[in-house]
């Protein structure tokens, strides 16, 4: 007889069974997240519903409001799946800027184009914000971090100022001004960048700096 009090562990088949749902539920949000990345990359936010969102991912529009309560909460997962993405397309090697350049076109030329819509919508839709902001702040932290051996050295007004060349110089709006307003292909695009680049780095070895500046 079990002692009072006693409760028995779950089975090894009890155990997979839990373990096989969790599976389902994760591969299920995945599905769902991607799902609606994908209708939003292709369309305004105000035509994308949740119908559309749950035909795509092949669940019920039950399943994703369980799972994520509005489309306001399928826009807070997809900023953080967007925030890991470009901390992951930008594991890049110091100093290597060439590289880095090269990772920064790829992922614009996979979604730019689907960040450049929420951008245009982000007056309108203030759910946006939280999403937008983060990605600025990555994209900035991205490049602190990247180009410190040139930043780090400067005094704080200086290197903020060469801070904020270097993101002009490879900001998504640069992409879209080369890319698709002028038509420029993406070699000429690259040249344009590196050019940018090399010419704001090039400026930091004519010029001295003092730290009383």
């Amino acid at each position: 007889m079990k002692s009072a009090g006693y409760k028995s562990r779950p089975g090894p088949r009890r155990r997979y069974r839990q373990i096989a749902r969790a599976d389902a539920a994760g591969d299920t949000a995945r599905r769902i997240a991607v799902a609606f990345a994908q209708c939003i990359h292709e369309r305004w936010i105000e035509d994308v519903t949740l119908e559309d969102v749950a035909a795509r991912a092949g669940v019920t529009v039950r399943t994703i409001i369980r799972r994520f309560g509005s489309k306001e909460g399928l826009l807070a997962r997809h900023s953080e799946y967007l925030a890991a993405q470009v901390r992951a397309d930008m594991n890049i090697t110091p100093g290597d800027i060439e590289g880095a350049l090269d990772r920064g076109l790829t992922f614009y030329e996979r979604i730019g184009d689907g960040i450049i819509r929420n951008l245009a919508q982000e007056k309108r839709h203030p759910v946006l914000k939280p999403m937008l902001d983060r990605g600025r702040s990555e994209l900035r932290d991205i490049l602190s971090g990247f180009y410190a051996p040139w930043l780090d050295p400067l005094p704080a007004k200086e290197r903020q100022r060469v801070l904020d060349q270097l993101v002009i110089a490879t900001d998504i709006y640069a992409w879209q001004i080369l890319r698709r307003d002028a038509g420029r292909s993406l070699k000429e695009t690259r040249g344009v960048m590196l050019a940018l680049i090399h010419a704001i780095l090039n400026q930091l070895s004519t010029t001295k700096y003092r730290s009383e500046g």
